[in-house]
């Protein structure tokens, strides 16, 4: 039976500033992406993007996904409990973020980059698309150094004691997340995308992909106290992830009769 480390959410201590590891995996997501995608500029010759683009959709993408992410939170999973303290909404240091928010956001805010620069919204998402997996592993490590989204009760060789849970040897349900929206589904993408596909075809593949990874590990994961589960014995998540997969195959199906 293994041991969650108990980790010091706390990096590094500047005087009264703490730099917390979540915050942290944050930037080292956003830089992953972006160093990833100078190398896809590079390497990809049926890329029409420059670095300068690159950055300036980053700093887009940056706004949508922290934007997004806050507000989903609010909305998918606490509104009436932010509706009645509106103000603590901004109150971020408690905590509090949706990934489901933070792609709607990150999809905004990429519409918008491409209105601004008059370029086509679904060709900068297929370009974005099997980058994010890069982000999002990053802060599933985030959430495992934080011993926060911990898994449901099994008895499983490997599985996790939280102690700042309790006692009841749990799935590692965020380092789960990790490996399969983290690293598999970028290796899927940068597979799918490495040669040209029609027009929307790669962020189809994230949104089926995604949705169906997110679905299948709700399974083993601890759904919110203060929520539960909801209709079907289903989880919030797993609701969430449902529109995803109806999207991303509609998607796929609109991007195959274009091409």
């Amino acid at each position: 039976m293994l041991v969650h480390p108990q980790f010091d959410p706390v990096a590094i201590h500047l005087g009264p500033l703490a730099v917390r590891w979540y915050g942290l995996t944050y930037l080292i997501g956003f830089g992953l992406i972006w160093a990833i995608g100078r190398y896809a500029i590079r390497r990809r010759t049926h890329s029409v993007w420059s670095y300068a683009d690159l950055d300036d959709a980053l700093f887009y993408g940056i706004l949508g996904t922290i934007l997004g992410g806050r507000l989903g939170y609010v909305f998918f999973y606490k509104f009436s409990e932010y509706f009645a303290e509106p103000w603590r909404i901004f109150y971020v240091w408690e905590g509090g973020m949706s990934f489901h928010g933070g792609f709607i956001g990150v999809v905004i805010a990429m519409a918008w980059y491409a209105r601004a620069h008059r370029q086509n919204a679904l060709a900068i998402i297929d370009f974005i698309a099997p980058l994010v997996p890069l982000g999002l592993g990053s802060g599933r490590l985030g959430n495992f150094i934080n011993g926060e989204l911990w898994g449901r009760a099994t008895d499983l060789p490997w599985a996790m004691v939280f102690p700042q849970v309790d006692g009841v040897p749990r799935h590692p349900s965020q380092l789960y997340e990790f490996a399969l929206e983290g690293v598999v589904l970028f290796a899927l993408l940068w597979w799918y995308a490495a040669k040209p596909r029609p027009r929307g075809a790669v962020a189809a593949a994230f949104l089926v992909g995604y949705g169906t990874f997110r679905f299948a590990v709700e399974f083993t994961r601890e759904p919110d106290s203060f929520l539960g589960l909801l209709a079907l014995g289903l989880s919030m998540g797993q609701w969430l992830s449902l529109p995803m997969i109806a999207a991303g195959i509609a998607l796929f199906a609109l991007a195959n009769r274009q091409r």
